[in-house]
């Protein structure tokens, strides 16, 4: 008999010829031939084991969600000089919004999660609606409204300047402001 007219089971099986007789059901109670009278088998791979559910179980399945807006790029008016902020220039904003618990894993539901959208919409006015001098300002004024405005456990901000004004060459100067709720 050549190795594909094994039945399976039978020793010598690679995994792909054992693959093409598909699986096999698990044997019923009492069918585990090699089981002695009186020993408990052990659970199958991939068998839920029961849990008792306690108090440790609950806090360790809570999840805690993060969003991250990356490369929103806006054309604004802010820097230290004179012409930075008269002719304006490109800035590039990555945030990230600590959310905590969020209902949306268990929903699916927009309603019980932080709409990045609506975030990169004020996110943009807030950039284009006054000119700061420095961009620890703008991601602090930006950073301060996203914690007025959603319920964040905290708030990452980062500006960058992709084509600063200064004559060495740089990919890019950036600023990063970190900011939680007050208590």
């Amino acid at each position: 008999m050549d190795d594909y007219e094994r039945e399976p089971g039978e020793e010598g099986l690679t995994d792909r010829q054992a693959g093409e007789h598909g699986p096999q059901p698990p044997a019923a109670d009492g069918e585990n031939e090699s089981q002695s009278p009186g020993e408990e088998s052990e659970p199958e791979i991939g068998a839920e084991e029961e849990f008792d559910g306690g108090e440790e179980e609950e806090e360790d399945s809570l999840e805690s969600v993060t969003i991250e807006i990356s490369g929103l790029s806006i054309y604004t008016h802010h820097g230290v000089s004179e012409a930075e902020r008269e002719v304006g220039q490109r800035l590039v904003l990555d945030l990230r919004l600590e959310l905590g618990e969020s209902d949306a894993t268990a929903t699916d539901r927009i309603e019980d999660t932080v709409d990045y959208a609506e975030v990169c919409q004020l996110v943009t006015l807030i950039a284009q609606q006054r000119s700061h001098r420095t961009l620890e300002r703008l991601c602090s004024t930006i950073a301060d409204r996203l914690i007025a405005d959603y319920p964040l456990e905290g708030v990452w901000v980062k500006a960058a300047k992709p084509e600063p004004p200064i004559p060495l060459p740089v990919d890019e100067v950036s600023v990063e402001v970190w900011r939680e709720p007050a208590e």
